[in-house]
């Protein structure tokens, strides 16, 4: 058997999978493309981490766009963390040109441009729908890892978060929360102390000024109502094709708090509501992270 019907019985043969797939393109060998061997990836294993990597210019959020189109055909909804803006561009349809016929003839395949299903969110004042999560929610564990305090200040803060509870007062952003910091250390400190013990007004006041540095990147546009739901991020179109979800974050590398802020809010949530559902032969959700390093290079050690 010669080199190159060894390498397509060898394609054809390790690329056949059991169950639904994602199909990215043809096998190529010596310069010639080989229309009888898809190369696919068994949309069972994309319940897995994975990792893009490549030079830049090599294709790495081309991949992405391709790997998203595909799984939205699928029906899998996906959530992309867009920090550069690369990937609006799924929203509109493509346009033919040479190059792309070209590609498409050595693949025998057929080329039809269409839009597909996208929302665009954002945390801050970039164009999109408006994540955001009221204090309460977020609570004092995530808080605590947010603004890095010591075990001493994050039991202070649950024990705030806690009479707040006890007393029916909602905290919605951060003004309510730095109003009861302020009762706890004047007039409502004998009754609070009473109840609960006492409280450091040192702790309090280190509490208070990382809750100020963290409004300073803007954490005030995300704590607040109406709390986003992250089953709005499993919906599909009326043709049953998964929506597309960008988090447009491109002037997050200068607020890396408040980035950590919400995704920290996004996995808790999506862990606390999603339901456990095993080994599934496809995802129900993809979170994409495009330039990751860009956005964890700053990201929180909580985060992290």
């Amino acid at each position: 058997m010669d080199k190159t019907q060894l390498f397509r019985e060898t394609i054809q043969k390790d690329y056949t999978f059991k169950g639904p797939s994602l199909k990215f393109g043809k096998a190529k060998y010596q310069d010639a493309v080989f229309q009888d061997c898809p190369i696919s990836i068994p949309l069972k294993t994309l319940n897995r981490h994975g990792l893009i990597a490549g030079a830049t210019g090599t294709g790495k959020t081309k991949t992405l766009q391709v790997i998203a189109e595909g799984l939205s055909d699928a029906g899998i909804p996906s959530v992309h963390l867009d920090i550069k803006g690369d990937l609006s561009g799924l929203a509109a349809a493509g346009i033919l040109n040479g190059k792309i016929q070209e590609r498409y003839n050595l693949l025998g395949e057929e080329y039809i441009p269409r839009p597909y299903p996208v929302e665009f969110f954002s945390l801050s004042e970039e164009k999109g729908t408006r994540l955001r999560a009221t204090v309460s929610e977020f609570g004092p564990i995530l808080l605590s890892k947010i603004l890095n305090l010591n075990d001493t200040q994050a039991g202070i803060l649950a024990v705030l978060f806690k009479y707040c509870d006890d007393h029916q007062l909602p905290l919605l952003d951060l003004k309510d929360l730095i109003k009861v910091l302020q009762y706890a250390e004047n007039e409502g400190k004998d009754a609070i102390s009473a109840e609960y013990g006492n409280m450091s007004g040192a702790s309090l006041n280190t509490i208070l000024r990382k809750i100020v540095g963290l409004q300073q990147q803007d954490a005030d546009l995300f704590f607040g109502e109406r709390s986003f739901d992250p089953q709005d991020l499993l919906r599909k179109d009326e043709q049953g094709r998964g929506m597309i979800n960008i988090l447009r974050v491109t002037d997050m590398q200068t607020r890396p708090d408040l980035f950590s802020t919400f995704l920290l809010q996004l996995l808790a949530e999506i862990y606390a509501t999603f339901p456990e559902e095993g080994d599934l032969e496809k995802p129900k959700l993809i979170l994409f992270i495009d330039e990751a390093h860009l956005i964890f290079k700053e990201g929180s050690k909580a985060l992290l």
